[in-house]
């Protein structure tokens, strides 16, 4: 790799997107890992009081302008890999920047990603789920840079990582790296300091886990599922 790659992956909450972070995090040519640098910039523009609000302000640059122009620094050679959730870029956020960086989105099946969200934040409304921004962002590059971006699913990641990583790799144009497949246990130097409230699952993990439970759902996470629908199955369209 002649340069540095800034490598952008839009999800939204509980997409497996901490895993991944650890997966491209685990890479011999990883120089930088930014876990949702947007956050702090996105409390503070919303008002919303997520768990931990006052120490993720405390802890991350909120002016989101700087923010853009750090996911965009130029140094080194290698891959900077940075976590991203899409409801964090609000409306009056400049998106330009975006069509700078190799973006890719990672979808999940809504009442998954539902259900475990309200399991963490109860008070959760439908627009803390990101479906219909992550649509909205897909869209936006798709139509500003000619291409569609790169579509992992998360389901795909988690039954079968040993094909459907090597397989996002040759999308992103990038070598393929074996550690991807595996990391140690714990937390790390570049989680969020929001770790010990959300990533308490993935911080016990060593690799991509097989979903074999069967689950049952409450008619809340349904009734916001149905409204997910459209947006989820567009993006499954164009999954690698």
């Amino acid at each position: 790799m002649a340069e540095r790659l800034n490598l952008a992956m839009w999800s939204g909450p509980r997409n497996l997107s901490t895993a991944l972070m650890r997966s491209f995090a685990n890479r011999e040519d990883i120089i930088e890992v930014i876990d949702e640098p947007f956050y702090a910039s996105y409390l503070k523009e919303s008002n919303k009081k997520h768990p931990m609000y006052k120490e993720v302000l405390n802890s991350q640059e909120s002016n989101w302008k700087i923010v853009a122009e750090n996911c965009l620094k130029k140094d080194g050679t290698g891959i900077c890999y940075q976590k991203h959730m899409v409801q964090h870029i609000l409306p009056n956020f400049e998106k330009k920047w975006i069509l700078k960086c190799v973006n890719c989105f990672l979808i999940r099946e809504p009442k998954d990603v539902i259900s475990s969200f309200l399991n963490k934040w109860p008070e959760a409304d439908f627009e803390d789920f990101g479906f219909l921004d992550q649509i909205n962002l897909f869209h936006y590059i798709k139509n500003e840079s000619g291409m569609p971006p790169v579509v992992i699913d998360a389901a795909d990641l988690r039954d079968s990582p040993e094909t459907y990583l090597p397989r996002l790799c040759s999308k992103l144009n990038i070598s393929w790296d074996p550690k991807m497949l595996q990391w140690d246990a714990g937390l790390k130097p570049y989680d969020g300091i929001w770790a010990s409230h959300w990533y308490p699952s993935v911080n016990s993990s060593t690799g991509f886990k097989k979903n074999i439970q069967q689950k049952e759902f409450s008619d809340t996470v349904l009734n916001f599922a149905a409204m997910a629908e459209d947006s989820y199955h567009e993006l499954l369209t164009y999954k690698i």
